[in-house]
Order: C-alpha cells, then sequence, then structure tokens
C-alpha cells in the first residue's frame, strides 16, 4: 500500500477515487483545493486502486499558530478493517509535523464508533465533549 500527498498535477487521480468522497468531487473544487498553501490530500493506493484518502486544511491563529484540521476521511469499504484509515491519519500527522503544526483534531459525531476507533488507533485523545454550530448558506 503506498501513500500519495496529491499535487494540483493530481487532478485526475482525485476524480478516479471518486467513489471515495461522500459526492462525486468536480474538476474546479479539486483544483482549488490541490492548489491553495495549507491544503493536503493524501491518498491511499494499492495496485494502482484508490483504498482511501485523508484531506486536512492548516488553520493559523494569532495567538495559537499553526494546527492541522483533518477535514475528512474516506476509506473504501472492501478495505476498512485493514489499517488504511489509521495509516492515513498517520500520514496526515506525519505532514503537520513536517510544516510547523502545533497539533491536529477532527470533529466527529459522538455516535460514530468506527472513526473514533480509527483516530485512536492513529494516536488521537478524546477532547471534552463539543458540538458544532452550523451556519447554511
Amino acid at each position: 500500500m503506498e501513500f500519495r500527498p496529491l499535487t494540483i498535477d493530481d487532478v485526475d487521480a482525485v476524480l478516479a477515487a471518486g467513489h471515495l468522497f461522500d459526492a462525486p468531487p468536480t474538476r474546479e473544487w479539486t483544483r482549488r483545493f490541490l492548489e491553495r498553501d495549507g491544503h493536503h490530500l493524501v491518498l491511499a493506493e494499492e495496485d494502482g486502486r484508490a483504498l482511501g484518502f485523508v484531506s486536512g486544511m492548516e488553520i493559523t491563529h494569532p495567538d495559537k499558530g499553526t494546527e492541522m484540521l483533518l477535514y475528512e476521511l474516506g476509506v473504501d469499504g472492501a478495505a476498512r478493517r485493514r489499517g488504511v484509515g489509521r495509516a492515513l491519519c498517520e500520514a496526515l500527522a506525519e505532514r503537520a509535523r513536517a510544516v510547523g503544526c502545533y497539533g491536529m483534531w477532527v470533529p466527529m459525531s459522538t455516535t460514530n464508533e468506527a472513526a473514533a476507533a480509527t483516530y485512536r488507533a492513529a494516536g488521537a485523545q478524546p477532547a471534552q465533549e463539543a458540538t458544532i454550530a452550523v451556519w447554511e448558506f
């Protein structure tokens, strides 16, 4: 299994891995994501087939420095329970450390036990209970 950080030259690879995302990625949105500094997308592949991905974004604040937000993790159903998700989280954490982030965090549903187990296996510790307020435009 290979873990490949994607660049602006990998738009077609993202589109080909569309089955891993919640909805099919578009060429325009993929380009916008990949061309921005501080945006990261790592693809897990085996024998030329996409098994999973993790996306993250660096967030910098004046009094806190830079941290990595693990935005989304997707693993193909046939590749689950093989450590792909854990390894993708670890790959993003490695990138976060390499670019100088002081930490990494991920929002998740308190009822998503599979996600919680994956993040714990990758070294994350549960935070105090939190909720998210959302604006939809």
